[in-house]
């Protein structure tokens, strides 16, 4: 039996709509598809990224960590080596303050003394080459130096060919403790030279100071001076 337009029509209307709601579906699905592969995909690289991120601050991390030792290690070891510095002066520091306490042992030695006196006013007016000198002394030392004068000044003209007048200061004597020496003054005090044993020593000390480090550590090969 033929079908009237009407009925075809519908059919036709049916058909469009079964295959508008097949391809809606289909667009559907090819869309939950591709959001589902896209959410897939987006989390991977985050993953991904994460992990990069991770990797990177652990790497920072550790860098830290190994810097700070490097600085502690080393602040420890900066340390280490001042304090065996500061030992190592110490004990030289003793060992000049044990040299002090023994120039005591000079001057009970009168004749022994009197000589080290004569030569530290002749060294001392050789350097100041004034014809006026005056020397300041112990107070215990007075008698001794006044019988030197003479002598003294004979060696001086001997070696200089010139005339010296010394004479002692009276009123002002070198202090107390104060271990042994002189000390000459000349153009009315204007010019001094300390020529006391602590003096002396002291000048030694400058000289001798690497040598007495060498004889007790032994030589710094990474020195590269001796001073």
């Amino acid at each position: 039996m033929a079908l009237s337009d009407a009925d075809v029509q519908k059919q036709i209307k049916h058909m469009m709509a079964f295959i508008e709601q097949e391809a809606n579906e289909k667009a559907e699905e090819i869309d939950a598809k591709a959001e589902e592969e896209f959410n897939i995909e987006k989390g991977r690289l985050v993953q991904q990224q994460r992990l990069k991120i991770m990797e990177y601050y652990e790497r920072k991390e550790k860098q830290v960590e190994l810097q700070k030792k490097i600085i502690q290690s080393s602040n420890m070891l900066n340390q280490a080596r001042l304090k065996a510095l500061k030992v190592r002066e110490d004990h030289v520091r003793n060992v000049l303050e044990e040299a002090r306490r023994r120039l005591g042992e000079v001057t009970r030695n009168p004749s022994k003394y009197t000589e080290i006196l004569k030569l530290l006013i002749l060294q001392g007016l050789l350097q100041l080459l004034e014809a006026n000198v005056t020397l300041r002394v112990r107070e215990v030392d007075q008698s001794i130096v006044e019988g030197l004068l003479q002598v003294v000044a004979k060696e001086y003209k001997d070696n200089t060919g010139k005339d010296v007048t010394v004479k002692m200061d009276s009123e002002s004597f070198l202090p107390p403790d104060t271990t042994g020496g002189i000390e000459l003054q000349g153009q009315k005090g204007r010019i001094k030279i300390a020529n006391t044993l602590e003096a002396r020593l002291d000048l030694i000390a400058q000289q001798l100071v690497p040598e007495i480090r060498g004889a007790l550590f032994g030589r710094n090969p990474n020195r590269k001076f001796a001073d």
